[in-house]
């Protein structure tokens, strides 16, 4: 038996490809990286911090990379696959705050979130934030960033296997399949769990003019999603898996936790990719017509999308491998 979630003020969507008839390029701005992962902007102009997979973060300023990384922890890292050092976060003050935050898999392929201060002598350790088993060596979810709230938020997987084998994201007594967040400026090392019913939350943003919060939660076999929780909502809040995959029950079984059952605003099939990548809501002033669009990809496919809300109805717009629609 098969149910739809219901959506509030979203219609769900799988997007179809659309010609654009001026599409915007694709253009490289760097070379000499190897795996990269993320990058990251602060509040310095012209300057992004690039994560490459096996445990280095890269600073690029301009179209030049700085000969020295501002970290190197390869030595600690396990790379491969889903597995490596797959998030970075700069504390909100940086550089001023000279604190940074990112997320690895460590030699044993275990999660672990530790906290580091740049220096002139080189990057200083200054803990270890958060330690989780990994059962299985794919969905170590990725994302860290810091909220509209000052908070930093983790996205964890469900922690592998298909269909979640051990049911971890509706387990309340696990931090996997979970939105997390921590106070980082408070005492203790004590993470919330915000949401529960995840499977890959690959990347996730909040839009920096309105705060809503964007992730994208690869799937199964049938459906990658788009996940939107607006600015203001009351947590804790459930995404459904892995009762439900996309707005399609594919399971039996009673959703655990408190939070209210949320559906996707977006999905599309493995015709089109099967491993969403999520992005973000673009702000910039270049582009007029791209203001208010959430951008997102897919790794398998390549395919580039943008979507945005207008009056609870979902707009998507297609784009072709290495193109963004109009």
């Amino acid at each position: 038996n098969t149910t739809q979630i219901p959506v509030p003020n979203a219609a769900m969507t799988t997007p179809a490809i659309a010609d654009s008839p001026e599409p915007l390029a694709l253009v490289e701005v760097a070379s000499g990286l190897a795996s990269p992962m993320q990058v990251v902007a602060g509040s310095e102009p012209g300057v992004l911090y690039v994560l490459e997979q096996e445990g280095t973060v890269r600073v690029l300023r301009g179209s030049a990379l700085d000969p020295e990384p501002l970290l190197d922890i390869r030595s600690e890292v396990t790379a491969g696959g889903e597995q490596g050092l797959l998030a970075l976060a700069l504390h909100p003050g940086f550089p001023d705050d000279s604190r940074f935050y990112v997320h690895y898999s460590n030699l044993d392929g275990d999660t672990r979130v530790a906290e580091y201060r740049a220096a002139e002598t080189g990057p200083e350790r200054v803990g270890e934030l958060l330690a989780v088993d990994q059962p299985y060596e794919n969905h170590n979810g990725c994302q860290l960033a810091f909220g509209p709230d000052g908070l930093l938020y983790l996205g964890l997987g469900d922690g592998g296997g298909a269909f979640d084998p051990e049911g971890r994201s509706q387990d309340m007594g696990t931090r996997l399949g979970k939105l997390l967040r921590l106070d980082v400026d408070g005492t203790g090392t004590d993470w919330e769990i915000v949401a529960n019913g995840l499977r890959n939350p690959w990347r996730f943003s909040f839009d920096r003019e309105t705060d809503d919060l964007w992730i994208g939660d690869v799937g199964q076999d049938r459906w990658e999603e788009v996940d939107f929780v607006a600015a203001g909502t009351e947590w804790p809040l459930n995404f459904g898996w892995d009762l439900y995959e996309g707005d399609e029950q594919v399971e039996d079984g009673e959703l655990q936790g408190e939070g209210e059952l949320v559906g996707p605003v977006a999905v599309y099939a493995h015709d089109l990719g099967c491993s969403i990548t999520g992005g973000f809501v673009y702000r910039g002033a270049d582009l007029p017509a791209m203001r208010g669009r959430y951008l997102y990809g897919d790794y398998c496919s390549g395919m580039i999308w943008s979507l945005r809300l207008e009056d609870g109805v979902v707009l998507v717009f297609g784009a072709a491998e290495g193109s963004l629609g109009s």
